[in-house]
């Protein structure tokens, strides 16, 4: 009864309060109706936002018009109408709107449309430098840029000349760097550029690249004549050191680079990667200026000699022709046993495993043997292609990965591990497990070991007589995957530091990352390949080396070995290999790499960046396995430890209904005692034995 009477009278108290605001109310319209003057009220405000949708309206109608009208028509009568209505502010701000980043006027200047460019600039205001989103349609690329710019790319010359002659910034450049004159040359609207070039434009000023208008010119002879007529450098280079006689090579142009040349651009310049012209002409199969070079200039016989082998080598690799490729190696032949003494091949490849010990061909019976094996042959385009261009050209690493995922795609799979490795010893020397090359090379060959294995464990599990087969006709090799662990894990340690320096740059630490999940893999598939018990000696000597006195630790959020190994999110995703054919996707949590990484001395109870310990990433419902629980429980795991965010194992296998775990078995009195301290912020600080004291400290969030 007593909480039905106060029940009664908060309602009438709440009808008391609501009828003294509905009074109120009404006390302040007869006021506001019997004042000559409006005041700002919420009612006016709601008035005011009228006009704002009818402009709003009447802005999508002009995009909307100029977007579907006629290059050489004009604005609807009533639409001109309803924006002359307007004050000039007002309608200023209308003609200001975008939609999809694009206002009318810089629609307009990208169709062509002059006249109602002219009637938005001097009617309503326009602004001649808005920029907005540009899509380049030869190739989908997009841009942000100026109306002229968009004139300039769609081949508006009319509406060039008027943009130009109203004081558009003729040099206003693109997000890329690129200048109107500049984009001009890569659409080859020669009557553009030439109108830009007359009216001040900058044809020397280049991209964000360094990619000038000459570069860009390479298609037209007579636009790259033109430029340089004009001034532009004719050997000036862009951020890979290449000139336009390079791009003129790499696009074939066999007209552009006589004319180049003849210009006085240097046949001998050099790009980044140690390529000329005669070397671009071999990489890039550009036979007919090929021949034209060895023609107009003067060449060494050894250099003349590289270059026939090198293009052999391309017709090999890249078009499949192995009758042009014998004819430019037999011709190199010549050329070296022409002179006395014969012209040696140098420097000489090391034998390789990769390669199969195979060494270049020397006497044309040698190369007759090789004509009629595809396979030696492109053993031979690779120890080739080592000699003169070195194993750091991006084009030699190319072919390295192409070859390898050849040999796997034909099912020799043993070759593609061996030149992938040697890939992967390439990159990780030369530019770190950083770089996202290198770790790209090191996702494709892990996932191609990790794909093997279980295709191998699953046929050794159907088949009773596939338990014979002899370990080493069994992929992955336990040495393969030894290697490959050795080189990952030396890299990681060595790089570690370079990810505390500032600014810290997010895609080395994700690679780094990236990495670190491929090692836990390499462990776990090094527990797989195992046979005898001096390579379980040698396991652990290694994984102890790399994971404990290695420290290794993600970048990002400084998870250990083990922390990645219990949890559900350690994948490995590749380009080459992909998920349909890897039969178990996740191969972690897994509690035989758990228990291996205990045993080589991994802290069971170290955190990560969060506080968290490798038993809070197993207690988690996507991770959780009463197996690997249990395991980490066994070996010390610390139930009543909690992390950042005051979570503890103890509330997470408690709350988990497939749990098994006998909580109680693992609850100690020293964790309640250490937990209680934290819960009720019980001082102990220098009251406490020190390892005690230690232990109290751990157990605060």
């Amino acid at each position: 009864m007593r909480s039905l009477e106060g029940s009664r009278r908060q309602v009438e108290q709440l009808q008391l309060v609501l009828e003294a605001k509905d009074q109120d109310q009404e006390r302040n319209i007869r006021q506001e109706q019997e004042q000559p003057v409006p005041r700002p009220s919420m009612a006016n405000e709601r008035k005011q936002s009228g006009p704002k949708v009818e402009l709003t309206k009447l802005s999508h109608e002009l995009i909307e018009q100029v977007k579907g009208i006629q290059a050489d028509s004009m604005l609807s009568h009533h639409l001109v109408h309803e924006l002359e209505k307007l004050p000039y502010p007002t309608r200023r701000e209308v003609v200001r709107k975008q939609r999809n980043g694009c206002a009318p006027l810089f629609i307009a200047c990208k169709r062509g449309c002059v006249d109602i460019a002219k009637y938005l600039i001097n009617t309503c205001g326009a602004d001649i430098e808005q920029r907005g989103h540009f899509e380049v349609p030869e190739d989908n690329s997009f841009h942000y840029v100026s109306p002229l710019w968009a004139a300039v790319v769609s081949g508006k010359l009319a509406m060039v000349k008027y943009l130009v002659r109203i004081g558009c910034d003729i040099n206003a450049t693109s997000d890329s760097g690129s200048t109107p004159v500049r984009s001009a040359c890569y659409m080859t609207h020669f009557d553009i550029v030439k109108f830009l070039v007359e009216n001040g434009a900058d044809i020397k000023r280049p991209n964000i690249n360094g990619g000038t208008c000459l570069i860009n010119s390479v298609q037209s002879v007579k636009l790259c004549l033109y430029l340089v007529q004009k001034g532009a450098d004719i050997n000036a280079r862009d951020i890979q050191d290449k000139t336009a006689l390079h791009y003129a090579i790499q696009e074939h142009r066999l007209d552009t680079t006589k004319m180049l040349i003849e210009e006085g651009a240097d046949p001998y310049a050099k790009s980044r990667y140690g390529d000329d012209a005669l070397r671009t002409a071999c990489l890039k199969g550009a036979h007919q200026i090929f021949d034209f070079l060895k023609k107009e200039l003067n060449y060494t016989p050894a250099r003349l000699a590289e270059a026939h082998e090198l293009m052999g080598s391309t017709f090999l690799d890249e078009h499949n022709e192995s009758r042009v490729c014998i004819l430019h190696w037999r011709m190199a032949h010549h050329i070296r046993a022409a002179y006395s003494p014969y012209i040696e091949k140098k420097p000489q490849v090391p034998l390789r495993t990769a390669y199969e010990n195979a060494v270049e061909f020397s006497t044309l019976e040698e190369l007759d043997n090789i004509a009629t094996d595809m396979d030696a042959m492109r053993t031979q385009s690779l120890l080739i292609c080592e000699r003169v261009l070195g194993l750091t050209h991006k084009d030699m690493l190319f072919r390295l990965t192409f070859r390898g995922a050849s040999y796997a795609d034909s099912l020799q799979l043993q070759r593609c591990i061996d030149l992938w490795r040697f890939l992967l010893e390439v990159r990780v020397s030369n530019w770190s497990i950083l770089h996202f090359e290198t770790c790209f090379a090191a996702q494709a060959l892990v996932r191609l070991m990790l794909d093997l294995h279980v295709q191998n464990s699953s046929h050794i599990r159907s088949d009773a007589r596939a338990r014979f087969v002899h370990q080493d006709k069994v992929l992955p090799r336990f040495e393969d995957v030894l290697g490959v662990f050795r080189t990952l894990s030396e890299s990681a340690i060595v790089v570690k530091h370079l990810l505390l320096l500032r600014p810290v740059f997010r895609r080395q630490q994700e690679n780094y990352d990236r990495v670190m999940r491929c090692l836990a893999h390499l462990i776990y598939l090094l527990i797989n390949t195992v046979h005898t018990e001096a390579q379980n000696k040698l396991i652990r000597q290694v994984v102890h080396e790399a994971v404990v006195v290695g420290n290794l630790r993600s970048a990002s959020t400084a998870d250990t070995m083990l922390h990645l190994c219990a949890s559900r999110l350690n994948v490995i995703k590749s380009g080459y290999i992909t998920d349909d054919n890897f039969a178990d996707k996740t191969v972690f949590p897994n509690a035989e790499v758990i228990k291996l990484l205990i045993q080589c001395g991994v802290d069971v109870n170290i955190k990560n960046e969060a506080k968290s310990t490798p038993l809070h990433v197993a207690c988690q419902p996507y991770n959780y396995d009463n197996e690997i629980v249990h395991l980490l429980l066994k070996c010390g795991g610390d139930i009543d430890q909690p992390n950042r965010a005051d979570k503890r194992p103890y509330d997470l296998i408690a709350s988990n209904p497939t749990s098994t775990i006998p909580l109680l078995n693992f609850v100690t009195l020293q964790c309640l005692a250490a937990t209680a301290i934290s819960k009720h912020r019980i001082p102990y600080h220098n009251q406490l034995h020190r390892q005690l004291e230690k232990f109290v400290r751990s157990h605060e969030p």
